[in-house]
């Protein structure tokens, strides 16, 4: 019996009654997992790759980069092209998101709203640490944060972990638009530097050790100096604000070397130290009694990204040139498997991540799993040092404290002058990019499919701007909870209610995907230094 024979027999024995697919394509995902049968090579094409754009509606944009102006940069995946032009394999032109196109409806209705209350409320992420850290014959990491489910326990005001896990949770601008809210999931990230970035003479130093984030968050953002928590140079030993005085300061200037104990490591541009890592929560979406929206206890995923290897600019723009290469090409990609810690992205990244079970317990991802973070955190023009969340983080001491949407200012992109929300939505004509969601359509646009610019210009937080209704943060958890029970994952994780109708099921390489005026330069970074209310001002003046 071949391996898709043995698919199909395994379908007859576990697919549900309730089965969304249609016949003739009922072989559940659980089946390609359990004879290993890969059922997607191009999982590292996101979804939203796939969008119909019409020529004129660009997500593209927030992924696919060139700055050639900035030759220091150490990310020449220079991949801005690819706004202009598809450039699939043969196998990729075809998409196997298939979830996508499933209408769950029905599947919806079954649930009550009492039910996902229960569910999301839940604390999976305790258990999954017990689990993984009893287990002797697991050779991953081990990441535990106290409390994580409860982030206002588990973190103090400056977002150190309490646990002396040495974790600090930092307050970001989520990326457009995927991690919206609005869009399916909440989520938060945290940061945590090697031993010697936390200590001097080998006791821990809460002063060395917010003083070398400084440094980190310095050099991803090209900064020349930074506010910090107040620290005392006299603990850390040095002159780090240039007063020449010792003193305690709430600022630091950019250096050749960290501080402390790793003062004999050099500052990278642009590079973040060997064995920094990040962990990054993937929520449902937590409703409170008043329709407020919060990070629910229960997480999605659980991602974790360690640089176990340094790798310099040279070293990077080989490793780039090689992926451009196999993508002219057109061979399918490669992803380094290392087990139970996850996947090499070979650029000096260890990427792991866990997921929901059937039970709702978090479980190790598999390797087609894993391979779909490969997609965005390896090889895209835009991210730097392969990551999105630490240089959209809010600027020196005021982005220090875990995740707040209701802090943040719809502020805009470096080189740019109007909110970056605002921008996005005028650039891919909807609230997601798929432009299906409708009640974003609903809220910021007018019926002739204009921004309403005048109402997106009178909020005052990012808060407002993306997070959903309680209704329809509701049926996104739904949505996702038949996801998570058919464990259909490697067909897609986005929480539709219905069949997505602006997305290509098969591409045409020889169609552009935008117009030459439609495609745009863009910098993931904010320009904090520009407040919301001078924004509003300069839309409001234009608007009149």
């Amino acid at each position: 019996m071949n391996e898709n024979n043995k698919a199909a027999a395994l379908s007859e024995q576990t697919t549900p009654a309730n089965t969304p697919y249609a016949e003739g394509d009922a072989i559940p995902a659980t089946a390609y997992i359990a004879y290993d049968e890969i059922y997607n090579a191009e999982s590292v094409i996101p979804p939203q790759c796939y969008t119909k754009t019409e020529g004129d509606n660009n997500p593209c944009y927030a992924c696919h980069q060139t700055y050639k102006d900035n030759p220091d940069r150490p990310n020449t995946m220079n991949d801005a092209d690819l706004q202009g032009e598809y450039q699939f394999s043969d196998l990729g032109t075809t998409n196997h998101w298939k979830n996508l196109f499933v209408d769950r409806t029905k599947m919806i209705e079954k649930i009550s709203d009492e039910e996902i209350k229960q569910w999301i409320a839940q604390d999976n992420y305790t258990d999954f640490v017990e689990q993984f850290s009893n287990d002797p014959n697991w050779q991953g990491e081990i990441t535990p944060i106290a409390n994580l489910a409860t982030p206002s326990i588990a973190f103090d005001e400056n977002g150190l972990a309490k646990d002396g896990s040495h974790w600090v949770a930092f307050n970001y601008k989520p990326f457009p638009s995927t991690f919206w809210p609005t869009n399916g999931s909440t989520g938060d990230a945290m940061i945590r530097l090697p031993k010697a970035f936390r200590e001097i003479n080998g006791q821990y130093s809460a002063d060395v050790y917010f003083a070398n984030l400084a440094l980190v968050e310095m050099t991803m953002k090209e900064s020349k100096k930074m506010s910090v928590i107040p620290v005392s140079e006299k603990i850390i030993g040095e002159d780090i604000n240039g007063d020449g005085q010792i003193t305690n300061v709430s600022q630091v200037n950019l250096r050749a070397y960290y501080l402390g104990d790793a003062n004999n490591i050099a500052v990278n541009h642009l590079l973040y130290p060997e064995n920094t890592e990040f962990l990054h929560t993937v929520r449902y979406i937590g409703i409170n009694d008043d329709g407020s929206i919060y990070n629910a206890q229960r997480m999605k995923e659980v991602r974790y990204m360690k640089k176990h290897s340094f790798k310099n600019k040279a070293e990077l723009a080989s490793e780039y040139y090689l992926e451009a290469k196999e993508k002219h090409f057109e061979n399918l990609p490669q992803v380094y498997l290392l087990g139970d810690k996850g996947v090499n992205s070979n650029m000096g990244w260890t990427l792991n991540a866990y997921i929901e079970d059937e039970q709702g317990e978090l479980r190790h991802q598999n390797s087609q799993e894993l391979a779909f973070c490969a997609g965005c955190h390896k090889t895209i023009g835009s991210t730097l040092d392969q990551t999105f969340s630490f240089p959209r983080k809010v600027e020196g001491a005021a982005g220090w404290g875990y995740i707040n949407l209701a802090t943040q200012q719809d502020v805009p992109n470096r080189g740019e002058d109007q909110g970056e929300i605002l921008t996005y939505f005028q650039r891919v004509g909807g609230g997601d990019e798929f432009r299906q969601n409708k009640e974003m359509l609903k809220r910021w646009f007018n019926a002739n499919g204009t921004v309403n610019t005048q109402k997106v210009a009178k909020t005052q937080s990012v808060y407002e701007l993306i997070t959903p209704s309680a209704e329809r943060a509701l049926q996104l958890n739904k949505a996702y909870l038949t996801i998570m029970r058919e464990q259909s994952f490697i067909f897609g994780r986005d929480a539709n209610f219905t069949s997505a109708t602006n997305v290509l099921e098969q591409v045409d390489e020889s169609q552009a995907p935008l117009k030459p005026e439609h495609r745009y330069q863009w910098d993931l970074r904010l320009d904090w230094s520009k407040s919301l209310s001078s924004n509003q001002a300069k839309v409001v003046e234009q608007i009149q």
